[in-house]
């Protein structure tokens, strides 16, 4: 973990412009969990809010998988664009939750909204939905895609480890997602990512794994007794690297930008714990009222955090058409991204 603080890998830049924000739209499950539910787990309540801001959580019920929240959040977003389902051309998927290793997870979801389109799932972990949005943005401005759907969701109460009491309470099941439509001529410097920024970190990979998830560790009797299949998270070390990422990175984009830091008119970091993100909104001396936060009803929803923020934030009059807009995600992998997205 020291090598990581003190010899971080680089960020690679860039800038894809050339779109706008056509639609958006999220959904969670309806169960809420309240920390109080959780006092039977033998998880302290009062804890739970002192060490991450989170005071409830959405679980998807039984047999409800990423793909049902995933559509939904998506058809969302279409109806509020006003676009056709025929239209959309393009579905990038952020999430490392996926229904089953085969099929894509987007391919099930492409099929549910009735799109005639290129489906891919992109795996990030909690910076799944930056990803997808850089990787949405390369097709638009290549001029492969004129309408993009990117969608992030996770259902992390499947992978998170229900008799781990530090780490359960602190995730929740959500997604959100965004339609990006490219824009005329004369707007294409304005309208995109200003600047984007992704980056990832190999040696921090077993900071945050799911040990028996695939090709490395096959499902085993042993390996269910051990608990493998579940999430693990060394906490302190995580908490310790995404503060310094996340303030590194978003000074470093708003820089590239040539955007002033008090000309963004919000910053969306993604949802993982208020301490974190008061961190860096201290270390970057924003004022409160320019950092989203709704964690406190949602918990950590990984790739669904950062656009069912967003989604929020327009809704009640935050953001809206043109506004400019500061992302940030940050996770497992250890993989990040940012941009500042005029939207």
């Amino acid at each position: 973990m020291s090598d990581i603080l003190t010899s971080p890998r680089q960020s690679r830049f860039g800038r894809a412009v050339g779109f706008r924000l056509a639609g958006i739209g999220s959904h969670v499950p309806a169960t809420v969990v309240t920390n109080a539910d959780l006092a039977r787990l033998g998880c302290d309540p009062e804890w739970i809010v002192a060490r991450s801001g989170i005071r409830e959580r959405r679980h998807a019920a039984a047999g409800v998988a990423t793909s049902d929240l995933a559509a939904a959040a998506g058809t969302a977003a279409i109806v509020a664009s006003g676009r056709r389902t025929a239209d959309v051309d393009l579905l990038v998927l952020g999430t490392f939750t996926p229904d089953t290793c085969i099929p894509s997870t987007a391919c099930v979801v492409q099929e549910r909204l009735g799109l005639d389109a290129p489906a891919m799932d992109v795996t990030a972990a909690c910076a799944g939905f930056a990803y997808a949005l850089v990787t949405a943005a390369q097709f638009i401005v290549a001029g492969s895609s004129r309408l993009a759907l990117v969608v992030g969701a996770d259902t992390n109460s499947r992978v998170v480890d229900p008799e781990d009491v530090k780490t359960w309470p602190l995730f929740g099941d959500g997604a959100g997602a965004v339609l990006l439509e490219a824009v005329e001529a004369g707007e294409r410097t304005e309208r995109g990512l200003l600047a984007f920024s992704l980056g990832s970190d190999g040696r921090g990979a077993e900071l945050l794994v799911c040990p028996m998830s695939g090709s490395r560790r096959p499902v085993s009797v042993e390996g269910i007794a051990r608990r493998e299949q579940f999430m693990q998270m060394d906490g302190r070390a995580v908490f310790k690297w995404a503060i310094r990422v996340a303030e590194e990175n978003i000074r470093r984009v708003v820089e590239r930008s040539g955007v002033p830091l008090e000309h963004v008119d919000l910053f969306v970091l993604h949802q993982a714990n208020a301490r974190i993100i008061e961190g860096v909104r201290e270390a970057l001396g924003l004022p409160a009222d320019k950092v989203f936060m709704n964690l406190d009803r949602y918990g950590n929803t990984s790739s669904g955090s950062i656009p069912l923020a967003l989604d929020e934030a327009w809704a009640t009059g935050r953001i809206g058409p043109e506004s400019t807009v500061v992302v940030c995600g940050f996770g497992g992998g250890l993989a990040w991204g940012s941009a500042v997205w005029r939207l």
